[in-house]
């Protein structure tokens, strides 16, 4: 009796303890690398991280040919990632960023709002990651402020010279993860954004190439000296840290300088996580950049607000969802819902809107159509008492939100 007793005890400590673990993301882009190189190469510090947790193709690009097609450029895919949405909304089509559209919320932002206290950081060669795309100190992105920040490195031509080859780049990378490892190791930020640029620059230079592979090997050191920083954060403190390295866009078939395009290996990319397992989502389909942040939030607790739910493109691939993969298209005044079931038990809410308001910061009135068992996986709705060139359709179910355009009329992108 005494000793289910204490065994019951210690079980109880041990769960109370996990759940008062701090939580903590890092998320590292390694610019412009395909997934079939990541495969393909001896990267010892990558292995290691997937052997500890997960690897997995993803891709970026958007639906080919369909509203949500995006172009295959390192600014695009860097806000795919922020704000769990493709270019038809967060309006970052090049790496100019002239306009982003600050309505669709970026995980700093969703933290802060959620969680005022917690502590950001981001570690980067451009300044316009945190100026322009996490609009830091922009009343128009509501004045987020990013706690630390090293950044801005490319602007130094004195400390870091500028020269044709480029190993300039190599050298602020090395100094963005000397920044990103101290501050990790002593504050431990509980969302930090890691960017390194230099293997894209040798895939412009010089293509599928051994000196594109030399990059990518320095790249694996580098990726290594954080993993060390986490793992040792883990062992000291009692934190549980999420760390996911992803790239943003594949390079070209013929020659491997060039991106911007849909072709499969420029849409092809990766991620590495010390996360497992993946979930059925993850492991049956193939996820894409936006996953990203959704995944990020569910690990951090962060409650995404319903009107920001219902705009994210992506899945999350931590925790139980219930659809997928959904479709829909307009037959004579009907919608035909398609989506893949990814539980037998359930029910699936089916919301229509025939505006966009949201998108210049508004509200959008959705319609409760149907609910429907989620094992279905398809439905028929009339719709013709709702007439309109635009339809926003919303799957909602206990685990996950879905959201569907269906575009009638090209000026309603």
């Amino acid at each position: 009796m005494y000793k289910n007793f204490f065994v019951a005890v210690l079980l109880f400590s041990a769960v109370q303890a996990n759940a008062q673990k701090a939580k903590k993301t890092v998320f590292i882009i390694a610019d412009g690398i395909p997934a079939d190189l990541i495969e393909r190469l001896d990267l010892p510090n990558i292995k290691k991280i997937i052997t500890d947790g997960s690897y997995t193709r993803m891709s970026v690009g958007g639906e080919k040919d369909g509203y949500t097609q995006t172009p295959t450029i390192s600014a695009v895919g860097y806000n795919s990632l922020l704000t769990g949405t493709w270019v038809n909304k967060h309006n970052v089509p090049d790496n100019d960023i002239k306009a982003p559209n600050y309505n669709y919320h970026n995980i700093f932002r969703l933290l802060k709002n959620e969680y005022p206290n917690k502590k950001t950081a981001i570690f980067s060669s451009w300044t316009d990651n945190r100026t322009k795309l996490l609009g830091h100190n922009l009343s128009a992105a509501e004045n987020l402020q990013v706690d630390t920040y090293f950044d801005g490195y490319e602007l130094d031509t004195v400390r870091f010279k500028h020269d044709r080859a480029r190993e300039f780049m190599h050298k602020i990378d090395e100094q963005v993860i000397v920044d990103a490892a101290r501050t990790i190791s002593k504050d431990a930020p509980d969302l930090s954004w890691i960017y390194l640029e230099y293997t894209d620059d040798m895939g412009h230079m010089y293509g599928d190439s051994p000196q594109f592979e030399i990059a990518i090997k320095k790249l694996d050191v580098q990726l290594g000296k954080i993993y060390d920083v986490i793992q040792l954060r883990k062992k000291k403190h009692n934190e549980d840290w999420l760390m996911i390295v992803t790239t943003d866009h594949g390079r070209d078939e013929k020659t491997g300088k060039n991106h911007g395009g849909q072709t499969a290996r420029q849409r092809s990319t990766w991620m590495v996580s010390n996360y497992k397992p993946l979930n059925i989502y993850a492991n049956y389909y193939r996820p894409a950049i936006v996953d990203i942040m959704p995944s990020i939030a569910r690990f951090m607790n962060i409650s995404l607000p319903k009107e920001v739910r219902d705009e994210v493109d992506g899945t999350p691939f931590i925790g139980e969802v219930a659809i997928a993969q959904v479709e829909a298209n307009y037959v004579h005044g009907n919608i035909d819902l398609n989506w893949k079931a990814l539980k037998n038990g359930g029910k699936v809410k089916i919301f229509l809107s025939t505006t966009n308001n949201f998108k210049t910061g508004g509200k959008d009135e959705y319609h409760l159509l149907q609910e429907v068992n989620v094992a279905q996986k398809h439905a028929f709705i009339n719709i013709e008492k709702y007439p309109s060139d635009f339809y926003k359709i919303v799957l909602e179910t206990p685990e996950n939100t879905v959201n569907k355009w269906i575009v009638l009329n090209a000026k309603m992108k």
